[in-house]
């Protein structure tokens, strides 16, 4: 026999899920089915694809065996099984991204911590909720050994040799206190009806079921198999017989989540593609959704038949919340993952599938605001992602992503910012480059406050990179507001240009910054503030330069910005009087640096600013 300790993360895990889980634990059951149904799904494929396979007997089952003088049950299948490389790789360690991440999130508080925990899927690790001791004996599919797991979910576990007549896998329980109310079988059958009624393999429950014998006028236990579950693909069955109960069990069943999704969208194919397609939006965004690992959510299967669960190119990345299943007639079921990246049937599913989901989000924006606010709190950045990735769908996605605006509180839509516009405005803008605090008090927004224009915060980090390639909207021009191109759009043809009278003073400034500005001009766009900066319309921003740098992106050329004066402001009225001299110099470097400065760029030397203003301090008290 063979001791070995679980991975940390394992450890953790098991403890929040035995003392956080508490209000869920016949969930337990609904896991470990899954796992057999993976595993027979997974056989299933090897002996209709792979050669070696292909000889073998396959009576796809699984059994629930109950014991309930012991208080024991075992949840056996005939599935492709787990040799000990296996059981270590699959019981001993977490080999899923972002365990950590998921880990560092929980905050001790238990239903929060549920919560998360349901998100990330507890699978195997839940039967320590109802168990004391967990007993694993395995055969590989093509071996003959089997193997034994054994463990506490506390000291670690044990591997030995073990038999098994059958490739597959037996997992029996040995229920502790918690547990003890699953030694019934009405109560087993009442769980794999709410939870697995749609696994597409039979479930059998054996128990002593007690029958009473007229002839002899007494009660006997017999022993007595039943299938427990309908044992059909509850996708391709018509949605008028599928009950919103149906959905859901499904979902959480699929997904590991014990949330229920926020909507589904369920669609059968048929012409010259025939396929089904059943697809879910969860209530709470995957943990690993910013990951470059993350996992996929959705399924594929051909002919009923499961294929994989883990290919990417199912759905764009954009679209990598979505969970659910592809089920189609057309593919070939040995198709891989190569064969995936090329095929036109796949591809042609795929661009409807996105249409799909994109005009079924539409109609919920449209006809259920407030559930669509709830998705939006999730997925308004994925969606962003898309504008950047899918120029096909990318009218629908900007129809359906929502702004912090400077006009009204909460979310708004571009269609609603349209019919907001003013009469004779030009464009809609926006304006990018920091956090929402920052953004609101930018001077850059001052002459749109004071001609009532609205301008769109967008304060997301991706922001920058993703709008900058949207130009329009319809047919209205999108424009940033820290551009130089906007001044066109604001300035007032009745107004005199002021640039010529203030020329002596920017000709001074431009010498006196030098080559850390492109051009030093009067400003449009300014009410308030004596300066800003702007960008050119093909450049990034100060503060996006400062992020790709950050990103480790060193290679980026040192791009300048405009400094903009505002000819109004008194600070400028008086420096275009003043003669040229060491206050005039430090003036010149203050207005730059306080507009890199609001715009959320850090000073290259903070000491040096610090003397100028202090210098300029000494001179006004």
């Amino acid at each position: 026999m063979s001791k070995r300790e679980f991975q940390t993360e394992v450890s953790q895990l098991l403890q929040l899920i035995i003392h956080s889980l508490y209000s869920h634990p016949e969930i337990f059951l609904r896991e470990l089915i899954s796992n057999s149904s993976d595993a027979l799904d997974k056989l299933r494929h090897l002996t209709l694809t792979d050669d070696a396979f292909k000889g073998l007997a396959f009576d796809p089952r699984i059994d629930l065996e109950l014991d309930e003088a012991n208080k024991t049950l075992t949840i056996a299948d005939t599935g492709i099984g787990m040799n000990e490389e296996d059981l270590v790789a699959h019981l001993g360690t977490i080999a899923r991204s972002g365990t950590k991440n998921f880990l560092s999130q929980l905050s001790g508080d238990a239903k929060r911590d549920s919560n998360l925990i349901g998100q990330f899927g507890v699978g195997f690790y839940s039967a320590f909720m109802v168990a004391d001791r967990v007993e694993v004996v395995s055969r590989k599919a093509g071996e003959e050994l089997a193997w034994r797991w054994t463990s506490d979910g506390k000291t670690g576990f044990d591997i030995e040799p073990a038999e098994r007549l059958v490739a597959g896998t037996t997992v029996t329980l040995h229920f502790n206190e918690e547990g003890e109310q699953y030694a019934n079988s009405w109560r087993l059958q009442e769980v794999v009806k709410k939870y697995s009624n749609h696994i597409a393999f039979p479930i059998f429950l054996t128990y002593d079921k007690s029958e009473w014998n007229d002839a002899e006028k007494k009660s006997e236990k017999t022993h007595t198999t039943e299938q427990v579950n309908a044992a059909s693909a509850l996708w391709r069955r018509p949605k008028n017989e599928l009950t919103e109960t149906d959905y859901k069990e499904l979902y959480k069943s699929i997904s590991g989540d014990w949330e229920d999704p926020l909507f589904w969208f369920h669609t059968k194919a048929e012409g010259s593609l025939d396929y089904t397609t059943l697809f879910y939006i969860p209530a709470k965004a995957p943990l690993d959704l910013y990951q470059a690992e993350y996992k996929t959510g959705v399924k594929l299967y051909v002919k009923r038949v499961f294929i994989m669960d883990d290919a990417k190119e199912l759905l764009p990345s954009y679209l990598r919340f979505v969970r659910g299943i592809i089920d189609s007639e057309d593919l070939p079921l040995n198709v891989s993952r190569e064969i995936l990246q090329q095929n036109r049937v796949l591809t042609s599913i795929r661009t409807a599938s996105v249409k799909k989901i994109l005009s079924e989000l539409k109609n919920i924006a449209a006809n259920q605001p407030e559930q669509y606010l709830k998705f939006i709190a999730e997925y308004n950045r994925p969606l962003k992602e898309g504008l950047y990735s899918d120029f096909a769908n990318r009218e629908t996605l900007l129809d359906l992503i929502r702004f912090k605006s400077t006009k009204v509180e909460g979310l708004t839509s571009l269609a609603d910012v349209k019919s907001r516009m003013k009469e004779g405005q030009k464009s809609l803008y926006y304006i990018t480059g920091g956090a929402e605090s920052l953004l609101r008090t930018s001077p850059l927004l001052e002459i749109y406050k004071k001609k009532d224009l609205e301008v769109l915060i967008l304060d997301d980090d991706i922001d920058e990179i993703v709008f900058s390639g949207v130009e329009k909207y319809g047919d209205i021009d999108l424009k940033a507001v820290n551009k130089a191109s906007t001044s066109e759009d604001l300035q007032d043809e009745a107004e005199p240009d002021k640039a010529e009278t203030l020329k002596p003073l920017l000709d001074k400034l431009k010498a006196t910054l030098g080559d850390r500005v492109k051009e030093v001009r009067a400003s449009v766009r300014l009410a308030d503030s004596p300066s800003c900066i702007v960008s050119d319309e093909a450049e990034p921003s100060m503060k996006m330069q400062q992020m790709l740098r950050a990103m480790g992106q060193k290679d980026i050329p040192a791009l300048k910005p405009t400094l903009e004066i505002n000819p109004d402001h008194e600070i400028v009225k008086k420096l275009l009087a003043r003669p040229d001299d060491v206050t005039t110099e430090d003036a010149a470097w203050l207005l730059f640096d306080q507009a890199l400065l609001m715009e959320g760029v850090p000073l290259p030397d903070p000491a040096l600013f610090v003397q100028r203003l202090n210098r300029i301090l000494n001179l006004s008290i």
